[in-house]
């Protein structure tokens, strides 16, 4: 090649690079904690969506979402924040809401018609004085029932459990037969979800309504949930000594694995299920709930857009918000990380069993309740986690609990 066609070559080259370089559309830095395997691979249908829409998405993963919204949150108060960051759909992002350090996709979310397909649950919590300041993007239900397969039949379990009592009677079962009973991972958090899932199947919507929004100290002193409570304390009785400490889903791998029954953990387990291949109802049984009432508490992610004057920060933001509430994403995100889409009017037919189960249940608005962290503040619910760890690991009289609870909702 001559020293004219090598010159001709990498002008081209070098117009090429300049021309894509113009092309890429606006980047987004995303700060989430879906780490685990299950969760990583949902949230690259995510990313994948929005590099298809024309953005540069800038991965940012963080372990625990404790840590994750406290870099979040650290990055904005210093002044480098991310474009967008992961929260709960809880009032974790209230105050810094209220602070003015987040910036609105009212424009996407009125265009997109969020109003007519977000249940009221969710858009009560996205919408803070008549601004969207978060993304909702799915719907989790912390409080599935999942069970092996092969667990229960060596058990010689034949049924699925359809009351909390059959639900005992099948753990007494694979005590029994040597195998875990429960799987759980000794950490507040999934002690929290073990005891929202016995106050909502053993207390029913009402007494959980009572107890958790109205904090009714009567409710809470009263004999229907101290029934709630001892019923929590006899679940650890089914855990096995390598509890304390253990990650959700390493719980999880261990009913994959054959060597546990039966884990009450939010449907995101089912991402770890998926990732080892198996299948739902042929491999592990899903029960949203004990009874044709059982309450579905409403848990999911949201992603907020910290505040910026930058005008292709701004642009990524809005694309982030309509990418991630596309019909086709939801599905796919969906299918992947265990999830609900967060629209009603998706397309369900390609999703599987334990999710359709979900959409059936979240058609009937008398059973979609809020999870704890709605209902409750912060410190209120840290009092409450507080409590709950150590009853679950000590031998402390159940009425000290009710008045402990008691006295940390009147804060």
């Amino acid at each position: 090649m001559s020293r004219r066609s090598m010159a001709r070559l990498a002008l081209s080259l070098a117009l090429l690079a300049c021309a894509g370089a113009q092309a890429a559309g606006p980047k987004a830095e995303v700060i989430h904690w879906w780490t685990s395997g299950g969760e990583s691979a949902a949230a690259k249908t995510f990313s994948d969506a929005y590099r298809a829409a024309g953005g540069v998405w800038v991965d940012t993963a963080i372990a625990v979402g404790e840590q994750a919204r406290s870099v979040a949150i650290n990055r904005i108060v210093g002044g480098n924040p991310p474009t967008a960051a992961q929260f709960n759909t809880t009032k974790q992002f209230l105050d810094i809401v209220e602070q003015g350090m987040l910036n609105n996709v009212d424009e996407v979310a009125i265009r997109d018609g969020w109003d007519k397909f977000l249940p009221e649950t969710v858009l009560n919590v996205v919408k803070v004085k008549g601004h969207y300041y978060a993304a909702p993007v799915n719907i989790h239900m912390p409080t599935w029932f999942w069970y092996s397969k092969a667990a229960f039949k060596q058990a010689g379990i034949a049924a699925e459990p359809k009351t909390f009592d059959e639900l005992f009677a099948a753990l007494d079962k694979l005590k029994a037969a040597g195998l875990i009973a429960l799987a759980h991972g000794g950490q507040p958090w999934q002690e929290n979800i073990v005891f929202t899932a016995v106050l909502a199947n053993v207390g029913g919507t009402e007494l959980y309504l009572k107890v958790l929004r109205d904090r009714d100290a009567k409710a809470i002193q009263g004999e229907a949930f101290k029934k709630v409570l001892t019923s929590f304390k006899r679940l650890q009785s089914y855990v096995d000594k390598g509890a304390p400490g253990r990650n959700w889903n390493d719980a999880t791998a261990l009913l994959i694995t054959g060597k546990a029954g039966v884990q009450i953990m939010g449907d995101w387990a089912k991402g770890e299920f998926a990732l080892a291949r198996q299948e739902p109802g042929k491999d592990y049984g899903c029960i949203a709930g004990f009874g044709p009432k059982s309450p579905y508490i409403i848990q999911g992610d949201v992603f907020v857009f910290p505040k910026t004057s930058n005008p292709e920060s701004i642009k990524a933001q809005k694309l982030l918000a309509s990418v991630m509430l596309a019909p086709a994403t939801q599905v796919a995100f969906s299918n992947k990380k265990g999830s609900i889409p967060v629209r009603t009017d998706v397309d369900s037919s390609k999703m599987d069993i334990c999710a359709q189960q979900g959409l059936a249940i979240m058609k009937d608005k008398s059973r979609q309740l809020g999870n704890g962290e709605v209902y409750l503040n912060p410190d209120q619910n840290g009092s409450l986690a507080d409590i709950l760890t150590a009853y679950w690991n000590r031998n402390i009289p159940v009425e000290k609990v009710q008045k402990d609870i008691a006295a940390a909702f009147k804060n």
